[in-house]
């Protein structure tokens, strides 16, 4: 059975290290963190209490006693929140097929100066204008991005920052699955990049919490150089959590000018007439 806040609170408990909450390490430790106990102590609760809740015999904990737990395992404002939200109940797993609206595909295609497209919670491309898809062959509808930046060679070129944003990516995809472990395109997505991304695994087992934000992008494109790009992570209202992602240089910066290269040869290239075998001449 699912434990996902078990599971949490046991990653979370291996990466705190007594002398960060005031304790003293005496002798040999045969985990890596801090024990049980030393949290259930520090939180105000009984060991077993503790224990149960790791195991899952207790799922739904109060608030009052996440919190002190949030406290003492160090977590932000956002892993605190995740926390809480594993205990409670879990939603019914939904399936149908996702779909940009209109609206959003009309208002970005018009977009000639900013590369922008729109991606589900599992980061599947749902759309995207020509700008962007200059950026990387990657942004094109039904490419899921994470797999894109975990496995494809051409992406960890193209990204300068590549850890960082692996990092930062996989951490979004937890803090968007939440307590949602029985969904079944969640699972699908893990299992596939845990059999095929070291990477992945490595990331996914740390349970970091990292929800989207916009961030500064260093690309190093094939046709225009370094670029740095800010990316700005927009919700998609009356959607189930897509979000609109919009790359824009400084103005006036020399990435401004390199962006605005890239946009003259995807304008060049769709205005480039059709070849057409040459007709053969009769005399």
């Amino acid at each position: 059975m699912e434990n996902p806040l078990g599971d949490y609170l046991r990653a979370r408990r291996e990466q705190v290290r007594p002398e960060d909450v005031g304790l003293r390490s005496v002798g040999v430790r045969r985990v890596p963190g801090l024990r049980r106990e030393e949290v259930a102590a520090l939180a105000g609760i009984s060991s077993d209490y503790y224990l149960r809740l790791e195991q899952g015999r207790d799922r739904h904990p109060s608030v009052q006693v996440l919190e002190a737990l949030a406290a003492v395992l160090r977590l932000d404002a956002d892993a605190t929140a995740y926390l809480i939200g594993l205990a409670q109940e879990r939603s019914k797993p939904r399936t149908r097929l996702e779909q940009a609206p209109d609206s959003i595909v009309e208002l970005i295609s018009g977009w000639p100066d900013n590369p922008a497209y729109v991606q589900n919670r599992y980061t599947d491309v749902l759309a995207v204008n020509p700008l962007c898809a200059a950026l990387s062959p990657n942004y094109s509808v039904g490419v899921n991005l994470l797999t894109a930046v975990l496995l494809d060679p051409r992406e960890q070129t193209l990204r300068r920052d590549w850890e960082d944003l692996t990092e930062e990516a996989v951490g979004a995809l937890r803090s968007e699955a939440g307590a949602n472990v029985d969904d079944p395109r969640l699972k699908e997505l893990v299992g596939d990049l845990s059999v095929r991304s070291e990477r992945f695994r490595q990331l996914w087992a740390r349970h970091d919490v990292r929800p989207r934000r916009g961030r500064v992008s260093l690309l190093t494109h094939p046709e225009v150089g370094d670029l740095e790009l800010h990316s700005d992570k927009l919700v998609v209202s009356g959607t189930d959590n897509m979000t609109l992602v919009v790359f824009h240089a400084t103005p006036g910066s020399r990435d401004a000018e390199l962006l605005a290269l890239l946009g003259s040869l995807v304008a060049s290239n769709d205005e480039a007439p059709e070849r057409r075998p040459s007709e053969r001449r009769t005399d």
